[in-house]
Formats: structure tokens, C-alpha cells, sequence
């Protein structure tokens, strides 16, 4: 739920449109009032990179974590612990690599990942933005309860992914509440790897002001219906100036 006073016109407006569609509502009036809630699409369009940084504790360990996304597809996730600084899930525009735990040295992702990656790329900074020209089919799946909150649950079809050399469905639900129009959790079936066929959550809450948009400050992940690992938001930056160099695979291509 959105907490903050000032969201109590939107919120407002929702309810007064929820009312007027009665019966009729569609997956397209559900984001409609998402993206209004939310900062609109235009600018959401506009936006040309997203800056987070974020912190969760882990068996009583503080990690600090940096998000980066651009729209270019140019992204990293940067994971301090113990004084080491961990490059994950690194896109430079052509490659993919990320740094191992173990051994302390940054490695590509292969061919298979790699490609699977680039279907994500079209995704920032909102997989329903325009998902009607990426190809992607949304519907509404039906109503359900989450936390105590009314929900609509929208389900997205995205493009599909490879999995030894086999092509599958990309599929997600989103949990809007009724009340504010904003998700407050995404459900993804795990694909492959030992936790094929685990249905991962993502629970988003705290939403707060940044520039004019709205974004959860307060997030969870895990397996649904388990224990869920707190991540707390504690800045986003609109549109960052980032040196290029900091995408750019260790030792050149």
C-alpha cells in the first residue's frame, strides 16, 4: 500500500474509476491507473536510467547493494560485502559477465545466458510499458488476497527464453492492490538450474516520491510461501551520469 499523504488524490481517483467500471474492469484500465499512480507513462518513457541503492542483512551481515539500469540496456548490480565489491549481472552492450564469489574473478556469462539476457533488454523501465508492441500478451487472471490486500492478478507473457537449446514460455503475475493500483507482488517460475519449477516471489511495498514517480522502498524475495529476505531501499537516483567504463569486462573483449 502507498503510504504517503500526498498520493491521497490519486488514490482517490483510483477508487472513484474503480467504481465507475463496476464489472467491466480490464487489464488495460488496471495499468492505466498504475502508470497515472505512478509518475505517467510519458515520463516513464523518458526516463533514460535508474540509480539504487539498496542494503539487506544476511546471517547478520550488513550487504550493501547498487542497481543500475539504463535504458540503452547498458546494467550492473554491485554487492559490497566484507570489503570487496562484487560486479553481478554486468551488460556493457554486447557482453554479459559478472564476478565470481569465490574466486574473485570476473567471468562471461555463455552463449545460451547471454542471449537470454537480451530478451530482458526492452523491459526498462516497465515490462507494461508498450507491451503491446514488444510482442507481449497480458490478461487478467483473477482476484486474489496477499498480506491482507485486495489484489487483481495480472498475468504477462514476455518473450520467450532458451533453456539447452529449448525454447520456454516467459510468464509472470503481478498482485496490483485495489486500492492504490500499484504491485505489491510478482510471482516467476524458475526456469532452470537445481530450482526449476520453484515459483519465486518478490513483494514490493513503501512506495515512495522520487521526482515526480513512485517506486517501492521496501522489497522481499524468496520462494513463495516462504520465508521472504528484507531488502530496503535507501535512494534512488532519475537519470545518473555513469562512466562507461564501469560496464566494461576486466582485461578488454
Amino acid at each position: 500500500m502507498m503510504k504517503k499523504k500526498n498520493l491521497l488524490f490519486a488514490i482517490l481517483f483510483a477508487l472513484m474509476s474503480t467504481a465507475a467500471y463496476g464489472q467491466d474492469i480490464t487489464v488495460d484500465k488496471i495499468l492505466d491507473n498504475y502508470f497515472e499512480n505512478t509518475g505517467g507513462r510519458e515520463n516513464f518513457k523518458a526516463l533514460k536510467g535508474l540509480r539504487m541503492n539498496a542494503k539487506m542483512n544476511q546471517g547478520g551481515m550488513e550487504i550493501a547493494i547498487e542497481i543500475l539500469n539504463l535504458s540503452d540496456g547498458r546494467q550492473y548490480q554491485k554487492i559490497s560485502l566484507q570489503g570487496n565489491d562484487f560486479m553481478q549481472g554486468v551488460y556493457d552492450g554486447e557482453s554479459h559477465w559478472s564476478v565470481n564469489f569465490q574466486s574473485l574473478t570476473p567471468e562471461k556469462s555463455d552463449a545460451e545466458a547471454t542471449e537470454n539476457f537480451k530478451t530482458t533488454l526492452n523491459d526498462f523501465p516497465d515490462p507494461f510499458l508498450d507491451y503491446k508492441k514488444k510482442g507481449y500478451t497480458v490478461e487478467l487472471a483473477g482476484e486474489e488476497t496477499i498480506d491482507g490486500a485486495e489484489t487483481y492478478k495480472v498475468k504477462i507473457t514476455m518473450e520467450p527464453t532458451k533453456v539447452d537449446g529449448k525454447e520456454v514460455e516467459t510468464v509472470s503475475f503481478y498482485y496490483f492492490d485495489k486500492e492504490a493500483f500499484v504491485p505489491i507482488a510478482v510471482d516467476t517460475e524458475v526456469q532452470a538450474g537445481p530450482q526449476a519449477g520453484v515459483i519465486q516471489r518478490i513483494t514490493q511495498s513503501d512506495y515512495q516520491e522520487v521526482n515526480g514517480f513512485f517506486f517501492p522502498f521496501s522489497l522481499g524475495q524468496g520462494v513463495k510461501g516462504g520465508a521472504m529476505q528484507a531488502i530496503t531501499i535507501e535512494s534512488i537516483e532519475i537519470n545518473p551520469t555513469v562512466d562507461a567504463s564501469v560496464f566494461v569486462f576486466p582485461g578488454g573483449k
